[in-house]
């Protein structure tokens, strides 16, 4: 019987700009439907988990989209309420060279913005429950979207769950100080935390020194000594981050570490060309996630992470589309590129 993994979070309606355009030049956008913790679940559908997914979404001919979405590849629906009036909405374009990408919200007043505890049966929902994913979008979405994470995380743990959080900062949701009051009373109930030097700045206040990402440079010490400190505060099984070098908008270096609380680990670094980076951190905690259920050691969990990653950004859309078979190789050395026959 496959392993049982919960995510809660907003999934929305992403229009995209065919290819390079700039918004003021589309005369069309592209319908993509994803977003943090519903991009966790597709991942873990595909390498064969049985992934449910916690959101709400109105009844009307969008949010079934939505729904339907997931359902095409795998991840259960049971739990998903219905009801409000809208789908959350951004508009993105994608960057080349030195031209970055960007995005526009449009998300405000969201079904799950607006949705109630009570919408949402915990006690059945993380019911024979291996693992628990979100994300700090969900709470700095609406005051509601903080109190269902918080009753979320509580029933995790009740249920013996093992949870794990992506810090995620959005600058465009809330400030440091807000993200700090809510994130820092998280985290006693959070087993794996997974974040960048940024997100441990601006959601539990802690920053690394000697990093620079913005000229391309990591002291891979700086993050030693941080995550150290982030488990001896909150008591994390795990911390881990991606390491993201920005060369471009086209072509990045990627990377992580992981800290068990007896070994600090770097992994392979990957050159990658950029198809589209959007869900790049997403397909990075849900292999990672994969790695860890499937028992595997911490080094060989977090090579699993950054390899499905890597292949997350030469696929287009939210979803990463690979098979554990596709990150098992390139895990293995095969990143050739080469047509397979």
């Amino acid at each position: 019987m496959a392993k049982k993994v919960v995510t809660l979070g907003e999934i929305m309606l992403r229009l995209c700009t065919p290819g390079f355009d700039r918004f003021v030049q589309a005369d069309s956008f592209d319908v993509i439907y994803g977003g943090g913790e519903a991009n966790v679940a597709v991942s873990l559908s595909n390498y064969g988990f049985d992934a449910y997914y916690v959101t709400k979404l109105p009844k009307h001919e969008i949010g079934q989209a939505a729904v339907n979405a997931l359902r095409r590849y795998g991840v259960h629906t049971d739990y998903i309420a219905r009801g409000g009036d809208r789908v959350g909405i951004y508009f993105s374009e994608t960057g080349a060279s030195m031209r970055p990408s960007k995005v526009i919200y449009d998300r405000a007043n969201s079904a799950i913005a607006e949705a109630d505890v009570s919408d949402f049966d915990f006690d059945e929902i993380f019911k024979d429950a291996k693992w628990f994913h979100f994300s700090g979008i969900t709470p700095a979405i609406s005051k509601k979207g903080a109190e269902i994470t918080k009753a979320a995380v509580k029933a995790a743990k009740k249920h013996g769950v093992t949870v794990s959080v992506d810090l995620n900062y959005r600058a465009k949701l809330w400030t440091p100080e807000e993200a700090q009051e809510v994130m820092r009373d998280l985290m006693q109930y959070v087993d794996v935390c997974i974040g960048n030097e940024e997100d441990a700045s601006l959601c539990l206040g802690f920053t690394p020194k000697g990093l620079d990402v913005t000229k391309g440079k990591l002291d891979i010490k700086g993050y030693e000594v941080i995550f150290k400190e982030m488990m001896e505060e909150f008591g994390f099984k795990y911390v881990v981050s991606s390491l993201r070098e920005s060369y471009s908008a086209s072509d990045n270096g990627w990377s992580a570490c992981i800290y068990d609380g007896k070994e600090f680990y770097h992994s392979k670094k990957y050159d990658v060309r950029i198809v589209d980076r959007v869900g790049g951190g997403d397909s990075f905690a849900s292999g990672v996630i994969c790695g860890l259920l499937d028992g595997k050691s911490t080094k060989d969990a977090l090579e699993f992470g950054v390899a499905a990653s890597a292949l997350k950004h030469t696929i287009r859309g939210d979803f990463n589309m690979v098979t554990r078979a596709e990150v098992e190789n390139l895990v293995g050395g095969d990143g050739s590129g080469r047509v397979q026959r």
